[in-house]
């Protein structure tokens, strides 16, 4: 039996961090993704404060010791002072993934012209995929359900678990050559 992948969930807000405010954003990322994959997976879920190095650490550990295949944050892609949350994914990654935010951006321009103020972003750190989503809950499934489809085959080219999703829900694209691990 294969073990279940790690997905790492983070929440990014000061108010959640310190009780003042109920997270949203986790909850509704766990939901979604509860709904995308039928493969066996847990979450890996923390809440942390809008700081920079807190979210690097984060980061760093939910790649490197937690070992998880994919880190999904929600909150601080904004372009306010404490919005600092792209700016860590990008110091941690070795590679930038500039489609995903342009992808995310898009579709959310469909409901709602401040999108384009939004600095989500994707990168790679080892064989990680990290994805930056909003923390509006309804902008977390608008920008899942655009991004999700090509998640599995990076994690796949990535080394990492085989992610199956409910076809019914959001169908992956994976190329034809590419074979179903074991």
């Amino acid at each position: 039996m294969t073990e279940p992948a790690r997905i790492g969930i983070v929440t990014v807000s000061d108010r959640a961090a310190r009780g003042e405010y109920e997270d949203k954003g986790g909850p509704a990322i766990v939901a979604e993704l509860t709904k995308i994959l039928i493969s066996d997976w847990e979450a890996v879920e923390v809440v942390i404060p809008d700081e920079r190095s807190i979210i690097e650490e984060t980061l760093v550990d939910l790649c490197d010791a937690e070992r998880c295949c994919l880190v999904v944050t929600t909150g601080g892609t904004g372009p306010a002072p404490r919005d600092v949350t792209p700016d860590a994914t990008e110091a941690v990654c070795e590679k930038l993934m500039p489609g995903f935010g342009e992808l995310m951006r898009t579709e959310s321009l469909k409901f709602v012209p401040t999108a384009i103020l939004s600095r989500q972003t994707a990168g790679i750190r080892g064989k990680t995929l990290l994805i930056n989503l909003p923390g509006n809950p309804p902008a977390i499934h608008d920008c899942l359900m655009a991004v999700f489809p090509a998640v599995p085959y990076c994690v796949d080219l990535l080394e990492g678990p085989y992610l199956e999703t409910d076809e019914a829900y959001c169908k992956a694209f994976r190329p034809k050559h590419a074979k179903k691990k074991p």
